[in-house]
């Protein structure tokens, strides 16, 4: 549509002086402070020619504020080395190319000439994948915010987006096995830890990359960090700390074929053990197909059915569900068709229907994700919660909490909401998807309060290159919409519309198109939620920071009940095996004590002499109570209750309580969950 505006006079010579003067007051008020000729620390010397614009003038904030916290915007999920996974032909173009950017930023081969054989974009984006291929230097159809088979993470996009105040990228390397093994297109194996690692050296390259526009090793903004130390002070030199988490389907080979685990806990380790050393520290143990660590949380519609059918390429199943035996449910799977994947199938097999009223996936957290869970947690790593089925999820929150562990990380809005608080309580970070502005500060506001509650910042989740969809415009007649130049949130920098080549990006018109677009979405996201939302999210580097250093503080407390002497009200009897009092002290989960089948039970232990108790932890068989209470005494005589509930659903809880002195410490059952008796694997009693 033509619009056209209505004649304008043109001004007297005086109106004309006038309206020079203001046009350069304006320009006066948007003018960073340092002089334009200083290139300053935060422009390369040697940037190549030609390249992709920034269109952001202003030193970018250093150090930290009068509380001695950083300052900054983390983007918790990002995919910088996507194209490198999947076989190396799903997502076209490079973050940056040792040949400049007339390389970096062209179609995949087969897209020519007019996109005909760009099979996976009109997979996700309809239609028939037509398009033009031409990326530099008119960039007419890519990047686009509804292309998701091109390259949005271009160096200097990233740059730009550090520019506007991000000091906080996380970078996950990502791949699939099964998309790699099925799509048409490919010029390298499908591997998944193969392309993990390759991922991981490309993003070192990139660092060495922009270290050589700025004269040498370490000189760069991109600065890829192996502890929370290291990353504060990288952010309080005013450049982008850089953290690398994984994303894959699969990882160290654990996949499950028939329910049977490909790995074992010596793969587990020797999984760990490499990707730390790789400078890995937050990960995914399952995402989108159940492996042989975890059960995951679905995938809803078309993409369901799709992912569904991979699930079963990979594993031998499909996705198995049953009813929820909570609040939380897992994304509903739905029942729409996805031609295309179904023809991967064998003849004779379908997808089958799924019970309304049956949401929650059948595996949780297996005992060797259990097992990977903790190995994590003894590497100081962070576990990424998000694609967890519910059940999978809420083990791994018992754990966590067992051991007053913060290391828990939702980076892109896929926990069940519900569950909220209790990873905020642990110390953990919360991130949202990059929803439109409008849906994004809604949900914002919605966990406001908890923010407040304990004094966190928030972040969001990019997941660019991440084949997600990302926010359109909201169209150029809104009206409120971003206005060029605008200011960062810090007030230090004026940001323009971003320029590559021919194209010139307006978010109003445009949408979230690549990285550079960043600083404007969060420009929107304060034109539309407020300055308390983007408040927040400048809070989120230090946040996430306070979650890594205290996974990297955190110390495993001692049990107290380890191996002491332990009695009960009974102990069920059985000619083959034992359910003494202390088999739940034995440090071995294989064994447990059980009781008779009434309600009015306990067990006590004795820690020898009147020391300090804080917490208890109950890993319960299935035959758990329902209603129980933490009791103590100094004598084992007179008894005090510290902990109750009278919603216990087993599994492994954790009471924790005011700290308080006592020799003896009771679990008193006083209503059965099952029509058995209670039964624990094990005790554990510790002083916080």
């Amino acid at each position: 549509m033509t619009m056209t505006h209505p004649a304008r006079r043109r001004p007297g010579p005086f109106g004309l002086l006038t309206l020079c003067l203001a046009v350069a007051a304006l320009l006066l008020g948007l003018a960073p402070a340092s002089s334009a000729a200083d290139p300053g620390w935060w422009n390369p010397t040697a940037r190549p020619a030609p390249d992709s614009a920034i269109n952001v003038t202003g030193e970018p904030f250093k150090g930290t504020d009068a509380q001695g916290k950083v300052r900054g915007f983390v983007d918790a999920h990002d995919h910088l080395m996507s194209n490198e996974g999947f076989g190396g032909r799903l997502i076209c173009g490079k973050p940056f190319s040792e040949q400049g950017i007339t390389d970096a930023l062209k179609d995949c081969p087969e897209h020519y000439p007019d996109g005909t054989l760009a099979i996976f974009d009109y997979i996700t984006n309809g239609g028939d994948g037509k398009h033009d291929p031409d990326g530099w230097p008119t960039f007419k159809d890519w990047p686009a915010h509804d292309s998701l088979t091109h390259q949005q993470n271009y160096y200097a996009w990233v740059e730009r987006a550090w520019r506007g105040g991000q000091r906080i990228l996380v970078n996950d390397l990502v791949t699939n096995g099964v998309i790699c093994s099925v799509y048409f297109f490919k010029d390298r194996g499908c591997d998944e830890m193969t392309a993990i690692r390759l991922e991981a050296q490309k993003t070192y390259d990139m660092q060495g990359y922009i270290d050589k526009m700025y004269g040498g090793p370490g000189k760069g903004w991109f600065r890829i960090v192996t502890d929370s130390t290291q990353a504060r002070q990288v952010i309080e030199q005013g450049k982008l700390a850089v953290v690398l988490g994984v994303e894959t389907s699969e990882p160290f080979g654990c996949k499950q074929v028939l329910d049977i685990a490909q790995c074992s806990r010596a793969d587990v380790d020797r999984g760990l053990d490499e990707l730390h050393a790789l400078g890995v520290r937050s990960m995914f143990l399952c995402h989108k197909f159940d492996n042989a660590l975890c059960g995951v949380r679905f995938d809803s519609g078309a993409l369901g059915t799709a992912i569904n059918v991979g699930q079963f390429l990979s594993t031998g199943t499909f996705w198995q569900t049953e009813r929820c035996t909570g609040p939380q449910r897992d994304n509903p799977i739905g029942l729409a068709a996805a031609a295309s994947a179904e023809k991967q199938l064998p003849a004779g097999v379908s997808v089958p229907a799924y019970a309304a009223d049956a949401q929650c996936n059948t595996r949780g957290l297996t005992d060797l994700g259990e097992y990977a869970v903790r190995g994590m947690m003894k590497r100081k790593m962070m576990l990424e919660i998000d694609h967890m089925s519910v059940k999978a999820a809420g083990r791994a929150f018992d754990i966590l909490e067992s051991e007053s562990y913060p290391g828990v990380i939702s980076s892109h809005s896929w926990m069940d909401m519900d569950w909220t608080e209790r990873l905020y309580k642990l110390g953990g970070f919360a991130a949202q998807y990059m929803n439109g502005s409008e849906a994004f500060s809604a949900e914002a506001k919605r966990t406001d309060a908890l923010r407040d509650k304990y004094g966190v910042g928030y972040g969001y989740g990019t997941d660019m290159n991440g084949v997600g969809g990302w926010p359109g415009p909201r169209g150029a007649g809104t009206p409120n919409p971003v206005r060029y130049p605008f200011r960062s949130t810090d007030g230090g920098s004026v940001i323009d519309k971003q320029t590559t080549g021919q194209r010139t990006w307006d978010l109003n018109t445009d949408g979230a198109s690549h990285y550079g677009l960043v600083p404007d979405w969060i420009e929107d996201v304060r034109i539309t939620g407020g300055q308390g939302v983007v408040d927040d999210l400048f809070k989120g580097a230090e946040s996430y920071l306070g979650t890594w250093g205290g996974s990297e503080k955190h110390k495993a407390g001692v049990n107290l009940a380890a191996r002491a002497p332990a009695t009960a009200s009974s102990a069920e009897w059985n000619p083959f095996t034992s359910y003494a009092p202390g088999r739940a002290v034995d440090g071995d989960r294989g064994t447990r004590w059980a009781s008779n089948w009434s309600d009015d039970q306990w067990l006590q232990v004795d820690l020898g002499s009147p020391t300090l108790v804080g917490r208890v932890t109950l890993d319960w068989e299935r035959a758990h109570a329902r209603a129980y209470r933490i009791e103590v005494s100094a004598d084992g005589t007179d008894w005090r209750t510290v902990w109750s509930t009278t919603a216990g659903d087993g599994g492994l809880d954790t009471a924790q309580f005011s700290g308080t002195s006592a020799r003896y410490v009771r679990v008193h059952g006083t209503g059965r969950g099952t029509q058995w008796g209670y039964s624990l694997n094990e005790v554990g009693v510790y002083s916080r």
